[in-house]
């Protein structure tokens, strides 16, 4: 590849490159291309804008000077061909089928776009600008599935609302029904109560009509009536003072009752936790069942296979509930170290997907959090769980965090090639591998 400036600038206008800004994943691998080459470059070959950005941190110069990186590499074309220099070290059967005019079809499109960009061949532009356009669509094809989703959820929620609107409706008419049957008892309960109210209406009439000639009797008996009557309530006084004399005198008895009954009590209690202090007896005894359980090992046992055997991973991933931990950068660095960690992350996550897709196992990849300014969110696979440690905290130390957590009896597979790691996950219980052993498992299965 030429690193010649006037070639490079020459080769740039005959793209004629629109003045459409690059797409943002695209643009971050470019800057962190840039910021690769960058860290190593001479102090004299470091363009001047950039020397001060140059002794940053690698996390921090990519992060920090992203802008600055970017600028660089579409105005300068001498650092713009360095840079496709590594690249087309990094990705020589990509960088050779982008100039002679052949997108390889598996490549990632965010790497393709970024290598035609740095490289520049003849219609580089157009390359960035149909990866651009596909980088669109995808997004929004997702977000018409969201859409759909959401219409999909809502469609059942209404269906779910007309199925209550109904149930609702049919009891409405049930309660209706039964309210009319009882009012029409009520209406033939009234009018029965209206013919008798005009019975006794009339009994009544004739019972006047016949006291009439007794109100002169009745009058005498009323003062005798009278005079029997304060003589009673007088009684009903007397009677009524009784009572409540009565009552007091129950309610105190049952009061002192209750209280010595509260004192024998307190004194058991106090007495039996007095002897069970003094006898020194546990609180709580446990079974014989209680005690042989206790020796037996609870953890799913993973042997029965050395670590060089070639279908180790097979079987592995056949036991039930396996959770299979990766040590991420000694299986990248183990499998295909050359590349840029970003691509070393892309390969094995899509690797790990695959699999994860095949056996149905849960699959957790751990990553220095030190290397990434900030972790992927949405863009990684969704079978597989990727985290990144964080501040103060290193990767090793969070996979033995990870199988510390797991429940006892659980089956779980770390994959690293660290000697303090597999002490570490042994003691736990859990089953080592080799990164390479793993690597060859993987080819085999795929």
């Amino acid at each position: 590849m030429s690193t010649d400036p006037e070639e490079a600038a020459g080769s740039d206008g005959a793209d004629g490159w629109s003045a459409r800004p690059l797409p943002e994943q695209v643009r971050s691998r470019v800057v962190e291309y840039g910021s690769d080459v960058l860290g190593g470059m001479r102090a004299s070959e470091v363009p001047p804008v950039l020397r001060r950005i140059a002794r940053f941190e690698p996390r921090r110069r990519a992060r920090l000077a992203g802008p600055q990186i970017a600028a660089q590499l579409e105005t300068d074309p001498g650092f713009r061909s360095r840079v496709a220099s590594r690249v087309e070290q990094v990705w020589p059967e990509l960088v050779e089928g982008l100039r002679s005019g052949v997108v390889p079809p598996a490549a990632d499109p965010v790497a393709v776009a970024a290598c035609a960009y740095l490289v520049r061949p003849e219609g580089w532009a157009g390359i960035v600008e149909d990866i651009h356009g596909e980088l669109e669509r995808q997004v929004g094809a997702q977000e018409a599935d969201a859409a759909a989703e959401d219409a999909e959820a809502a469609r059942t929620q209404l269906e779910q609302v007309k199925r209550e609107n109904r149930a609702e409706n049919e009891r409405l008419r049930s309660q209706l029904k039964e309210q009319r049957s009882e009012i029409a008892d009520l209406r033939r309960r009234v009018h029965h109560e209206r013919g008798r109210a005009k019975e006794a209406a009339e009994q009544a009439d004739r019972a006047l009509e016949e006291t009439a000639g007794r109100e002169h009797e009745s009058a005498t008996r009323i003062s005798a009536l009278e005079a029997e009557n304060r003589r009673l309530r007088a009684r009903v006084a007397s009677a009524e003072t009784q009572v409540g004399n009565a009552r007091r005198a129950a309610r105190t008895g049952r009061n002192a009752d209750e209280a010595r009954l509260r004192v024998l009590l307190d004194v058991l209690v106090e007495a039996s936790h007095g002897l069970r202090r003094e006898l020194a007896l546990p609180a709580s005894l446990d079974s014989p069942a209680d005690m042989v359980v206790e020796g037996q090992d609870r953890r799913a046992s993973l042997a029965g296979l050395p670590d060089d055997d070639p279908g180790l991973l097979g079987h592995l991933l056949t036991v039930p509930r396996v959770h299979l931990l990766l040590d991420g950068y000694n299986v990248t660095k183990t499998g295909y170290g050359t590349l840029p960690l970003v691509d070393q992350r892309t390969r094995l996550l899509s690797s790990l997907e695959g699999l994860a897709s095949r056996t149905k196992a849960e699959i957790t990849c751990v990553f220095d959090g030190a290397d990434v300014d900030t972790p992927p969110a949405t863009a990684g696979p969704r079978r597989v769980r990727l985290l990144f440690s964080e501040a103060g905290e290193t990767a090793d130390e969070l996979i033995v965090r990870l199988v510390s957590a797991e429940p006892p009896g659980r089956p779980i597979v770390v994959v690293t090639s660290d000697r303090e790691i597999v002490s570490a996950v042994r003691r736990a219980g859990a089953r080592a591998v080799p990164s390479a052993v793993f690597l060859r498992g993987l080819d085999a299965t795929s």
